[in-house]
């Protein structure tokens, strides 16, 4: 999910499905101004798909669908999940490889111990009852299977508050936080990484006053145009311009990380 709704700058393409168009919802792929947030998202889908390979994988809350797509180009089968209808009939007629259903996150509509991995990406920090979701997830999972989830890291998304600043976010969690939930649902070893910006991207931020992110949401909270240069950056970045970073390595803090990623496995 996008942190703004930013303002798009003369001679900006729109999003080529009108379904689907930018809400700050959600990101999307194909758009120059949304790149940025969209290969953030992205590099946990490549990095983690090796573990969905022949596999019976959901994708509670695919969004846009392009994740779910990635993963069904090496699992066995592909279920995605999401609430909204517009979503789902996209979904439906641009990714024919992925079967998609509407439903509730926190009533997910399979039987029990149906798939091998649930992934679940950029999408707890927008539900109200986080708990549920994540039993639902131990429930439809196989004894072992995997929960792959990220969500931003609240102390570096939404520094010094307990609520959110992202409007569309209900509550978001620190590492900490993040492990307890998943253990009080149903997961016993708990893996956690954290996404950092790389060499390039570092070399980005210094380009910008320090942060890219914080260079376009100023642009956007001002609703500004956006410079050519920083139009050029964000256009740019790569998925290679991420780091995934295991907990506890020497090099980076957890607490320090862009978004939080854990693989849980089901007791």
């Amino acid at each position: 999910m996008s942190a703004f709704v930013p303002h798009l700058p003369a001679g900006s393409p729109p999003a080529s499905d009108p379904v689907m168009m930018l809400t700050g919802e959600r990101t999307i792929p194909d758009l120059d101004i949304e790149n940025y947030w969209f290969r953030r998202h992205e590099v946990v889908y490549e990095r983690l798909a090796p573990r969905c390979a022949g596999k019976d994988v959901l994708e509670a809350g695919c969004g846009e669908g392009y994740g779910a797509d990635l993963i069904a180009g090496s699992a066995r089968r592909v279920v995605a999940v999401d609430y909204d209808e517009a979503a789902v009939a996209h979904v439906r007629s641009r990714y024919p490889r992925v079967e998609v259903l509407q439903a509730n996150l926190t009533e997910l509509p399979l039987p029990d111990e149906s798939v091998d991995v649930v992934v679940n990406f950029q999408v707890i920090e927008h539900l109200w009852d986080q708990g549920q979701f994540i039993r639902e997830c131990a429930r439809v999972l196989r004894p072992s299977g995997l929960l792959l989830i990220s969500t931003p890291n609240r102390i570096t998304f939404s520094p010094g508050r307990d609520t959110p600043i992202n409007p569309f976010h209900t509550r978001e969690l620190n590492a900490d936080e993040l492990t307890e939930l998943l253990q009080d649902g149903g997961f016993g070893e708990v893996g956690q990484y954290g996404i950092f910006h790389g060499p390039r991207l570092q070399e980005m931020d210094a380009r910008h006053g320090g942060s890219i992110i914080d260079a376009q949401i100023d642009r956007a909270v001002k609703d500004a145009p956006w410079s050519p240069e920083l139009m050029a950056d964000v256009a740019a970045v790569t998925t290679a311009d991420f780091d995934l970073v295991e907990a506890g390595a020497a090099s980076h803090d957890i607490d320090a990380s862009l978004d939080l990623v854990a693989i849980a496995v089901r007791r």
